[in-house]
């Protein structure tokens, strides 16, 4: 008796290698068929435009390799449960497989599709495929999530984690990729982005190996300065699971066995890793991290609702260089160096006061990588409401950490053009520059390039005020 068909249901998990849920649906032996589909159900989050640009082409990455595994790949829109149904009665599926998601909609929806299923007699079997640890598995002495990152990351270093499991083998031959849903679009601003990445499973190894053989011994200082090539440009790759984590980790600890002397750069590049993790920990163990804050005094805080700032925040027009060539980074390329994510962010919240959601509603559009854990809760770190944020007080002034971190203005004058013949002294301040200086940088303030919309000395004080009211 033939063997009935498995159907994987892909979601933030776009690979063949280290996917449990597909090697589980292949060791169940018979045919196996992949399932993406574009959800559209109340409660879930649905990727921002820029996303949704690299999720199309992540899909067609992954079509034909899986193909050549001889899986097929369908693709479909709408509600879960009616698209799975009609999956498996097409496919004649007695099994479904996925990798576990996080969020609480997610969860949800996942717990209510795994009940109605087996209760249709169907095997159904969830996975630990997307994070290096599950967020349940991680506690404190006291049995309770952390909220603290330091000794979560000290917890998770000395956990034992999977090693990654090798793709599928082919079985059935080669097929047709097949059963494309014609009616999804990539949005058509998303398509200045081409050229500009390399997209799917094999580009996101690449990624990895080029950073470890290249970059990574410079890491842990030079990810700091946006001017310079050093971070690992991952994100993205990992926000749609064209990579494991876990592979991350593995690969990285496999360059300290090969040349013991990169541990230090190893162990900071992992760090930051483990925050991915620890943002799903916040994410999975409370509210909805996205709209509301973590720490309950600041659902008082009296933010100041002014669209014109807003705006000039959104097009790079504040008049401040690094935080205008970081927004412009942002909408031309979908990504931003994590260092000015950090000074956008700060100058939005503190310095005009603008709630933090609005920021995160505007990366969640524009960033390829936005994730549905990482940005809400890096939008509360910098904020102040989250549970390991920078303190209030701590208020990134941007015109000093320009002249720290981008000194020789490779950045700023990337993504200001019009600031580029202003001296290095001037650059990440030119409203203080003498008239001479400008002139002979042809900079006229308020034609040529905005003069600062806001004090930031001023400014700095009244978000000090503010915050000091909750």
């Amino acid at each position: 008796m033939d063997q009935p068909t498995s159907l994987v249901w892909l979601r933030n998990d776009l690979r063949l290698s280290d996917n449990p849920a597909l090697v589980g649906a292949r060791r169940n032996g018979g045919r196996v068929v992949a399932l993406y589909i574009h959800e559209n159900a109340e409660g879930l989050r649905v990727p921002g435009a820029a996303a949704r640009w690299w999720l199309h082409h992540s899909l067609e990455a992954l079509g034909p390799a899986l193909a050549k595994a001889g899986i097929a790949l369908l693709v479909r829109s709408g509600a879960a449960q009616s698209v799975l149904e009609k999956a498996i009665a097409d496919e004649g599926a007695g099994s479904v497989h996925w990798n576990r998601r996080y969020a609480p909609g997610e969860r949800e929806i996942d717990q209510a599709l795994k009940s109605h299923l087996r209760d249709r007699g169907l095997t159904v079997t969830s996975y630990p495929g997307n994070l290096l640890a599950e967020p349940w598995t991680i506690a404190t002495g006291q049995g309770k999530s952390y909220s603290v990152f330091s000794p979560y990351w000290k917890t998770l270093r000395d956990c034992r984690i999977d090693a990654p499991l090798a793709a599928p083998d082919a079985a059935g031959g080669k097929l047709a990729a097949r059963g494309w849903d014609g009616d999804y679009k990539a949005p058509h601003w998303a398509a200045k982005f081409g050229g500009q990445w390399q997209i799917g499973e094999a580009a996101a190894q690449q990624a990895l190996h080029d950073f470890l053989d290249d970059r990574l011994e410079d890491y842990p200082e030079g990810r700091d300065f946006p001017g310079r090539d050093v971070t690992s440009r991952l994100s993205p790759h990992l926000r749609f699971g064209e990579i494991s984590a876990r592979q991350v980790w593995y690969a990285a600890l496999a360059r300290i066995e090969a040349e013991p002397e990169v541990k230090p750069a190893v162990d900071k590049f992992l760090s930051e890793l483990a925050w991915r993790d620890f943002s799903y920990h916040q994410l999975y163990h409370r509210r909805d991290i996205a709209t509301v804050p973590m720490q309950e005094k600041y659902g008082g805080m009296r933010w100041h609702a002014d669209g014109a700032a807003e705006t000039a925040w959104q097009k790079g027009q504040t008049g401040i260089p690094i935080i205008d060539a970081g927004m412009r980074e942002l909408w031309q390329t979908g990504y931003m160096h994590n260092r000015v994510r950090m000074l956008v962010a700060s100058f939005l919240t503190k310095n005009l006061l603008v709630d933090w959601r609005h920021g995160e509603r505007w990366f969640w559009d524009c960033l390829v990588d936005a994730d549905v854990a990482n940005n809400p809760a890096s939008w509360q770190w910098v904020a102040g409401c989250g549970l390991d944020a920078a303190p209030y007080f701590r208020i990134f002034n941007p015109v000093t950490q320009g002249e720290r971190f981008d000194e020789a203005g490779l950045y700023v004058r990337q993504w200001v053009p019009e600031l580029a013949q202003m001296p290095d002294k001037w650059l990440h301040d030119p409203a203080s520059a003498p008239e001479d200086v400008l002139r002979k940088a042809g900079v006229t303030l308020g034609t040529t390039y905005p003069k600062p919309m806001i004090d930031l000395k001023a400014s700095r004080q009244r978000a000090l005020e503010r915050q000091g009211e909750l």
